[in-house]
């Protein structure tokens, strides 16, 4: 009786063991491989960032393994497409989470597409890590389960636009947006910026998301004598703008957010966007940078895929490398609950490309508010002021 009551007692034991060490796994994570997921537009109105992010990614992730993986551990990233459309996001992220088993969602690029993923991940306990978007929501309302890299819209603009317009010695302050989230963010940002110097926007105007002709925002900007104009825009729009603007004879100082920092504004748009300012973080990598471990990056970037890197290439590359540093922290343990636990004594300092320090706390979950500007400069992108945020 006495040895029959041990033999259940020990099975009863190994059973709660087995149990609470399932209860402490997470999806994701075998002895040899840590699965990751990503969700970009690739085949939509922005794939060229969306591709931009992939590739930086996967040559962090080529990097990592051939240098042993994380803690013994190979790192497999797994690459969905929304075509930049939440309805596409929701079916990529439950393909991700259910199908695929990612331990974490990285380096998802958009508001939107966020926005409808995160509670398909969030119910699985998967990590939404530094999406590629600088909306508030990111990090906003708190979440043991979101992290966020990128200084806000509204941040940026809040910081910047006050130190550029007493730069430039403006007296007319003007702005042009995208009617949407991402518009009004920036604006909101402009506002509160310039309320600390007295001052508010002497004229508004916008356009619907979509838009290709600015000829009467610009001709209304114009009429109101605005030296100085805040741009809600992203790509497209910056470029019809400003472009709108110097065949007009308009010429004020333009200030975009850093969903206008790409090269692509200078490659499309020509020298006719020589003037431009936008709030940033990393510079822009160039394969004759003077800075010779860029150089080294770039060459390395453009002989592996065969086209020069990005501001977005970049992105995705640290955001591979910051997830490997965290994980790696984790120990042999890695589950959600030992990742959350390193990261929230992360301190991630700056590296080669500019970014600014990182830090991360059980109640701070974006890593830095900080961004600094850069100016478009005969077709390349210059930066052009120190970090102004902390």
């Amino acid at each position: 009786m006495t040895l029959k009551t041990t033999l259940i007692g020990a099975a009863a034991l190994a059973a709660l063991a087995c149990t609470a060490g399932l209860a402490q796994a997470s999806q994701g994570v075998s002895k040899t491989e840590i699965t990751v997921g990503s969700i970009q537009d690739l085949s939509g109105p922005i794939a060229g960032f969306g591709k931009q992010i992939r590739l930086g990614m996967m040559l962090r992730v080529d990097e990592i393994n051939e240098q042993g993986g994380i803690n013994g551990r190979t790192l497999k990233l797994l690459v969905e497409d929304s075509k930049y459309d939440p309805k596409n996001a929701v079916l990529a992220a439950q393909k991700l989470v259910n199908q695929d088993k990612i331990f974490a969602m990285l380096g998802h690029l958009g508001t939107a597409t966020n926005m409808a993923a995160m509670p398909v991940q969030f119910r699985k306990d998967v990590i939404n890590f530094f999406p590629v978007t600088a909306a508030r929501e990111m990090y906003e309302p708190f979440h043991r389960l979101k992290y966020s890299f990128a200084a806000t819209y509204y941040d940026q603009m809040r910081q910047a636009v006050p130190s550029l317009v007493k730069e430039k010695g403006a007296k007319k302050v003007c702005t042009m947006y995208q009617d949407d989230d991402f518009g009004l963010e920036v604006v909101r940002g402009a506002e509160a910026g310039l309320k600390t110097i007295g001052m508010d926007f002497t004229e508004r105007t916008s356009f619907k998301r979509g838009a290709t002709d600015f000829s009467s925002q610009m001709q209304k900007l114009a009429s109101s004598q605005c030296d100085f104009v805040v741009l809600g825009t992203i790509i497209r729009e910056t470029i019809g703008g400003i472009a709108t603007a110097r065949r007009l004879g308009f010429n004020p100082t333009f200030l975009g957010s850093s969903a206008a920092y790409t090269d692509l504004i200078h490659k499309l748009g020509g020298a006719a966007m020589n003037g431009l300012y936008a709030t940033m973080t990393v510079a822009n990598p160039y394969t004759d940078d003077p800075s010779q471990p860029i150089r080294f990056w770039a060459n390395k970037y453009k002989t592996k895929f065969n086209e020069d890197p990005t501001v977005f290439s970049v992105y995705g590359y640290n955001i591979i490398d910051t997830f490997a540093k965290a994980a790696g922290k984790a120990g042999a343990n890695l589950n959600t609950d030992s990742f959350i636990k390193a990261m929230d004594t992360l301190v991630v300092p700056p590296d080669m490309f500019g970014s600014a320090q990182a830090t991360f706390s059980p109640t701070k979950r974006l890593g830095s508010n900080a961004s600094r500007l850069s100016q478009l400069q005969d077709t390349r992108w210059k930066v052009v002021s120190d970090y102004i945020g902390k």
